[in-house]
């Protein structure tokens, strides 16, 4: 069995189902469940620190996105209806 080395990224990545976008908005995800109301440079810093690839560099947009996406609140009508 061949395995493959430790920086085989985005490979490893893909092999165990996530592309770049479900990965990056997955953990963007969580970062606003957890951090709400972070702002532009203090985001980037959060990136670079989740995803320590230089593979995974051009993605920062797409994290900031879901971020953003994420840290929006929920109208009150969808509130009230999950309640």
């Amino acid at each position: 069995m061949d395995i493959p080395p430790e920086n085989s990224y985005p490979q490893l990545c893909l092999d165990v189902g996530l592309t770049r976008e479900s990965c990056t908005a997955g953990s963007a995800r969580q970062l606003a469940a957890v951090c709400k109301g972070l702002r532009g440079k203090t985001i980037l810093q959060l990136f670079v620190q989740i995803h320590t690839h230089s593979a995974c560099a051009r993605m920062h947009a797409h994290f900031a996105a879901s971020y953003r996406d994420a840290s929006r609140p929920e109208p009150l009508a969808a509130i009230a209806a999950a309640a």
